[in-house]
């Protein structure tokens, strides 16, 4: 089941691991788009607006959950490239522990001051309770968003990117179903849309877990290998909480813009939730790509294959940019419709500006699809803390937009903050991967000077 990614056509080993991503990531989004079609057309233009005002303070939190995740999977893919399989299970022994810990932690601290923080962040009051309602529900299940993304990120690190994709399928099939007997049926409201993804994403991490321990023979851990390891954690902490806090430091400046958009009003709201659903699932590619990079390199740094790094990274930059028009051409042409998948014809003024947000986006992709590529490149090299940094950058450019922009200009800033956000990122990745590579390279050739 395993696949190594250090040998072979780097063009065609990244297609082919990334497209099965890819669809995952496009049936995660779907499920998520569900949410909101079902809320926006069935519960009204209010209650889309209560579950887009917390679509910040969600990634803030979810995001570093997920961050964490990947990030203890990168020395699983890198003791995997160097076959050093004992190491490999420890890896995975203590990343279980870690991910207990901070599920139970997080879990606790969010939850208790999750009103305060909508609070904070200026939510209208006609929807706050309805934005509380579901953003709770959504924080009880941080264990589960652990338990689908840590063991689906160890299935991938080992080269398999399809088994996860089959289970987020079926978890999109089961929420969708959910969510038209919970928003519908039983009348929950938005907390039915939050109970959905929860369950879902429940099952998605049990099967993952039942497959991982029945199908990788490498993955049975002795009672020896399941001891707390220090070490391990510490480079486990090395790796999980850097990505996790790059995150969050991104959410940040999300956090910072989405205030701003609240205290413009619902329909602001509302129409930044539309165009934001739109957008993600267009992004679907440029995360497909970051994932696939990061186990790349980190297959290919831990078998000392350095020679392969610039190779790869070039072959995925120009899927990225062949995507990016792609994505463009998509908008111009079809945008608008699939704008009516979230909002009713007769709220014109949203639809109209809905376009124009996403127009400006997806214009700006390709320094997306660098900021994902490169990132997670660096991560996957073992560079996790500097490519916090490109995080603190993106935080920087929509705190800019937030703070400055959006009280001069109004909404029309408002589409521009995350083009900002991403080419100050690319401003600090580009010359950081330079960095990383000679780095990586006089590491490596010292190495080989004292074993010779």
């Amino acid at each position: 089941m395993e696949k190594d990614m250090t040998k072979g056509s780097p063009m065609r080993l990244i297609l082919g691991f990334s497209i099965p991503l890819l669809f995952g990531l496009l049936f995660q989004q779907f499920y998520s788009m569900v949410d909101t079609i079902i809320v926006g057309h069935y519960l009204g233009v209010d209650a889309l607006a209560a579950v887009g005002a917390t679509g910040s303070v969600n990634f803030l939190i979810i995001g570093f959950c997920m961050g964490v995740c990947n990030g203890f999977a990168i020395p699983v893919a890198q003791e995997f490239g160097a076959g050093n399989e004992r190491n490999l299970r420890k890896y995975v022994a203590n990343s279980v522990w870690l991910s207990v810990l901070f599920a139970i932690v997080i879990t606790i601290i969010v939850v208790l001051f999750c009103r305060p923080i909508l609070q904070l962040m200026k939510t209208p009051d006609n929807i706050i309770d309805g934005s509380y309602s579901y953003i709770v529900i959504i924080f009880m299940g941080i264990p589960v968003v652990f338990l689908y993304n840590m063991t689906a990120a160890i299935i991938r690190s080992l080269g398999d990117s399809k088994t996860p994709v089959i289970f987020l399928t079926m978890a999109a099939l089961l929420n969708i179903v959910l969510d038209l007997v919970c928003i519908i049926v039983f009348k929950w409201g938005v907390a039915g849309a939050a109970i959905a993804t929860v369950v879902s994403q429940a099952v998605a991490g049990i099967c993952c877990l039942l497959f991982m321990r029945e199908k990788f023979q490498i993955l049975k851990i002795s009672k020896e290998e399941w001891q707390v390891d220090r070490d391990f954690m510490g480079k486990l902490c090395n790796m999980g909480l850097p990505m996790g806090l790059q995150y969050s430091i991104t959410a940040i400046g999300s956090v910072v813009l989405q205030s701003a958009v609240n205290s413009i009003g619902s329909a602001a709201v509302a129409t930044v939730t539309a165009g934001g659903k739109l957008s993600m699932f267009l992004m679907c590619p440029f995360d497909a790509m970051g994932s696939t990079m990061a186990t790349y390199a980190g297959q290919n740094v831990g078998a000392g294959k350095l020679e392969r790094l610039g190779k790869g990274l070039k072959s995925c930059t120009i899927l990225g940019a062949i995507y990016s028009v792609i994505a463009l051409g998509i908008v111009l042409s079809v945008g608008e419709y699939l704008l009516l998948l979230f909002l009713d014809s007769k709220e014109t003024t949203i639809l109209a500006n809905a376009q124009w947000f996403i127009t400006i986006n997806v214009c700006f992709y390709f320094a997306l699809a660098l900021v994902n590529i490169v990132r997670f490149f660096i991560q996957g090299m073992g560079f996790s803390k500097l490519a916090v940094f490109a995080g603190m950058f993106e935080m920087l450019a929509r705190g800019l937009a937030g703070f400055v922009l959006v009280p001069i200009f109004g909404f029309s800033a408002v589409p521009f903050a995350n083009p900002l956000a991403w080419i100050f990122a690319d401003l600090f990745l580009i010359p950081a991967y330079i960095h990383c590579r000679k780095k990586l390279e006089k590491l490596m050739n010292r190495e080989n000077v004292q074993q010779s």
